[in-house]
């Protein structure tokens, strides 16, 4: 039978490439199950992201439990709508009959709930596995949750029966869902344990690559070794992403299965990704992404000067995480933001850019020379730029007047990246491609010109004062490096810059260590009038 890669919904062993994940199975079966049988198993949360594989990985653990007949199991989701506290809790009532062949009654009151995990009425033990809880209100976690908090307890002071004779048949219990929104490792005397609770990872490179290996394996069509390890820098292992990835490289555009699968083909197919195809998990993170008070620590993150460290207790951050826009990185003992993935930054970087600036105005005046900007074979970064500073002197009084603003009323940092970004699209058009890079995965953000065969290098900055100004020009060189250019541009915003000031800054510079010219610009974000 033909296997495929497949991106949406619980994939099929017999027909999907997958990552077995035993390690994870096993271990959430274990806690189910307990350290002692006798004492009955845990209950915990299977927390991650979406489209990472939770349900696929937990119905798994249930089809072992269905082996099982000390068991009763009863595994479904709560993804219902509109399902209120007393909805919630006779579903689950209901779930539980379909698996033990009883009629537990439907209750009135929720403080009636608990009854239904009765020996009176299950007879032997109960596993009950529930994903979609975090699509619950609140309050009904919360009632829900009280309840499963208080058999936990009656559970443990009874441990010297005979687990027959307990009065409480659930021994153990797993709520799949966003962590943060449970939000029940916080309530007090909760009995779900941070430490027992189960994060779903992203893939590693050996388990993203092992799918590609099988995949030419089965078909014998080659993929060139870079596609595979691009496909995991750009979605650093996220399961639905790489999945994606794999669906459109290998059935939607591999139209001769003769040709190997190399980086041309990878870019080409990239841009269909990127630019006009519709992604699950990509639009739910956008939706995070887009909303208040969510929207500014998004936008604070595209700032390119500081490190932004990491704290799991701030809120914002805390939604963030869950939600899998964004991680952390280590330095030392310290922990760092950044984007979950170099393809989520991109897509978030474009969908700001050209949502905040959708309208940009008229980019240069009818009759303005551009012989010196753009010719046949090549383009003038530097004379481009001052026509950008042209644009911004005759339109910022109304292109950032409903611009994104910090707290102390200024403009975000990534709203001119933004700007120029959309400046530079339009101003090219169907003549070049213009797209930003992330060589860290936090703020530096770095603008790719391809125009005639030629690659352009700009890499972004806000100006501040005078030794970060030198880092960034030994930066800028090792990038460039990177890149393979002869020469770079270090393009540094600043609200104001006076000519001497100009004269003094604004040169080009031969890094020693790397032969490579940095070419430095000035753009000044704040217009004087007169």
């Amino acid at each position: 039978m033909k296997r495929t890669f497949s991106s949406y919904g619980p994939i099929s062993i017999e027909t999907n490439y997958y990552v077995p994940r035993t390690d994870l199975i096993d271990r959430a079966y274990n806690q189910l199950i307990g350290n002692k049988f006798e004492e009955g198993g845990y209950y915990f949360t299977v927390w991650a992201p979406r489209q990472t594989g939770k349900s696929w990985i937990m119905n798994k653990v249930s089809s072992e439990f269905f082996h099982d007949d000390r068991f009763y199991t009863a595994s479904f989701s709560m993804q219902l709508p509109d399902i209120k506290i007393l909805g919630a809790a006779n579903h689950i009532i209901y779930q539980i009959n379909r698996v033990i062949g009883r009629e537990i009654p439907r209750i009135d009151n929720i403080d009636q709930f608990q009854n239904a995990f009765k020996r009176e009425y299950i007879d032997k033990p109960l596993i009950l596995i529930i994903d979609e809880f975090d699509s619950l209100d609140e309050e009904t976690i919360n009632k829900i949750v009280s309840a499963f908090r208080n058999i936990h307890n009656e559970r443990k002071n009874e441990l010297a029966r005979n687990i027959s004779d307990m009065t409480y048949m659930l021994h153990g219990l797993a709520l799949i869902g966003v962590r943060s929104v449970l939000g029940i490792e916080n309530v007090k005397g909760s009995p779900f344990n941070v430490q027992r609770s189960i994060h779903i990872p992203n893939l590693t490179y050996s388990e993203t690559n092992e799918m590609f290996q099988w995949y030419q394996k089965d078909t014998n069509q080659k993929i060139d070794q870079e596609v595979i390890d691009k496909v995991y820098y750009e979605t650093k292992g996220q399961p639905g992403l790489v999945s994606w990835f794999g669906e459109l490289l290998t059935e939607t555009y591999n139209k001769d299965k003769n040709n190997s699968l190399d980086m041309e083909y990878f870019e080409y197919v990239y841009s269909y990704a990127s630019k006009v195809l519709p992604n699950n998990t990509i639009l739910n993170l956008i939706s995070k992404a887009k909303q208040e008070p969510y929207k500014e620590a998004v936008l604070e993150l595209f700032q390119c000067e500081e490190k932004v460290e990491f704290s799991f207790h701030d809120p914002n951050m805390n939604f963030l995480y869950m939600n899998g826009v964004i991680d952390f990185e280590e330095e030392g003992i310290k922990k760092y933001v950044r984007f979950s993935a170099p393809f989520v930054q991109k897509t978030l970087f474009d969908y700001f850019a050209s949502t905040i600036f959708s309208y940009t105005g008229v980019l240069l005046p009818p009759f303005e020379p551009l012989d010196n900007v753009i010719t046949e074979k090549s383009l003038n970064i530097p004379n481009l730029m001052k026509l950008y500073q042209k644009y911004l002197i005759k339109n910022s009084h109304w292109l950032f007047k409903d611009a994104p603003k910090r707290k102390d009323l200024r403009i975000f940092e990534a709203i001119y990246h933004f700007n120029l970004f959309m400046y530079l699209s339009k101003f090219l058009q169907r003549r070049g491609t213009v797209n930003p890079e992330f060589p860290t995965g936090n703020g530096k953000i770095d603008i790719l010109i391809n125009y005639k065969d030629n690659l352009y290098g700009l890499e972004l900055k806000n100006f501040s004062d005078e030794f970060a100004y030198k880092n960034s020009i030994a930066q800028a060189a090792k990038y460039g490096s990177q890149l393979k250019l002869k020469e770079i541009y270090l393009i540094f915003f600043v609200d104001f810059i006076d000519d001497k000031s100009r004269e003094k800054f604004e040169k080009k510079f031969i890094d020693k260590g790397t032969n490579i010219d940095v070419v430095v610009i000035f753009i000044s974000t704040i217009i004087k009038s007169g």
